[in-house]
């Protein structure tokens, strides 16, 4: 049995939180015992925590502190903002190599403390978030494995960290891969492995009560997004695009919650479509909401392999996102739903239009997504990859 050690620096509960949580829960125990490394317990929703999901699965859970940035080093870093603010490049380089020292080695040598009688280290993240661990597995001498799961440009000192001290590279798509790639490590290391979904899994709530709570109308043409409330997802593009094309749309269901989360209600409201957007907030349960809608669109304007696009296509519910990393791997445009191409609500707006001027349509799109997702996409070929790249690694 090898005993590995997972890193997650992440910060809030989403797409990578729940496949590392089913990754624990369904690799083989019997070869591989994991203990998990947390900066955070962040919440899921308001009952419970990553730290208390990942305990129910019987795995250890550790919470470690961040390293805590001195005045002096506060000072520095806004003094050389000021300094550098007519060059882009060298004031990212500046800030990255006082990162580096302050916060990334220190960090480093608690992370290497810890690895210290472990096999190896497997990180969930991607390079830039996880450069610490990186650098605690070359000291502590241990292999480590990199699972990257959103698209990324790394600096040198970062390619130069993964080719030298990162046995694999687990990317979620081939669009991440491409973007490691670009960035310069080495094609051998990184190995596709596609983000998986529970066939099994059903909505907990009826699609019409989940209407009927939210006031929405049954027979309404709704439209939907769900995940974290950034500025990356572009949910105000969303918005935009079904103000221009409201007299189509009975509603529209944002089911989040981030810090954009008031300025898009305003922006709804200015566009003179507030009274039919339904904000619901973080909840535990998406699929109920996804399965509410008639199409699930994604505004992103960056992604890895988004799991809530296997979750719509499970919901058989037409997809319809922009041309990034992951997204044309999961929709087959034309017959699932539609990438679109060229950037922009008036874009977005005019896909969103294609799929609806035929109402059979979006059945039979909805149907092709479901047998695609199901004979693509399960978790146990999802689990299945990820244990053979670790397998091999720490064998």
């Amino acid at each position: 049995m090898k005993k590995i050690l997972v890193l997650d620096t992440g910060k809030e509960w989403g797409g990578g939180t729940n496949s590392l949580i089913e990754l624990l829960k369904r690799a083989d125990r019997k070869r591989f015992a994991f203990s998990v490394l947390f900066y955070d317990n962040y919440k899921k929703g308001e009952d419970s925590d990553v730290k208390t999901e990942i305990e129910r699965l019987g795995v250890s859970f550790k919470l470690i502190e961040r390293p805590r940035t001195g005045i002096g080093v506060k000072a520095a870093r806004e003094a050389g903002r000021a300094a550098l603010s007519l060059s882009a490049a060298l004031k990212k380089k500046y800030l990255f190599n006082l990162d580096y020292k302050h916060r990334i080695v220190p960090a480093s040598e608690t992370i290497a403390d810890e690895l210290k009688g472990f096999d190896g280290l497997y990180m969930n993240n991607q390079p830039s978030s996880n450069l610490e661990g990186i650098l605690a597995a070359s000291v502590v001498g241990v292999p480590c494995v990199q699972h990257t799961r959103i698209e990324t440009r790394l600096n040198a000192m970062e390619a130069k960290a993964v080719n030298d001290h990162v046995a694999k590279v687990v990317c979620v798509s081939n669009g991440v891969r491409d973007s490691l790639i670009v960035s310069g490590v080495e094609p051998d290391k990184c190995v596709v492995v596609h983000n998986g979904i529970d066939l099994s899994a059903r909505p907990i709530e009826d699609r019409d009560d989940v209407r009927r709570r939210l006031g929405i109308s049954t027979e309404a043409l709704v439209l939907g997004t769900v995940g974290s409330l950034v500025k990356r997802k572009r949910v105000d593009m969303l918005i935009e695009a079904v103000s221009v094309m409201q007299g189509s749309i009975g509603g529209l269901l944002i089911v989040g919650n981030g810090p954009e989360m008031q300025r898009l209600k305003n922006i709804a409201t200015k566009t003179g479509i507030g009274d039919k957007t339904v904000f619901t907030g973080f909840c535990t349960d998406a699929l109920s909401y996804i399965n509410a809608m008639d199409i699930f669109v994604l505004a992103s304007e960056k992604e890895g392999l988004p799991r809530v696009i296997l979750e719509a296509m499970l919901m058989a519910k037409p997809v319809a996102a922009f041309d990034v990393a992951g997204a044309s791997e999961l929709i087959d445009h034309g017959v699932t739903g539609m990438v679109v191409k060229e950037e922009g609500a008036a874009s977005l707006a005019k896909a969103l239009a294609e799929i609806i001027k035929d109402r059979t349509r979006l059945k039979t799109m909805g149907e092709a997504g479901r047998a695609r997702v199901s004979a693509l996409f399960g978790m146990d070929r999802y689990v299945s990859g990820v244990e053979a790249v670790i397998a091999e690694v720490f064998r």
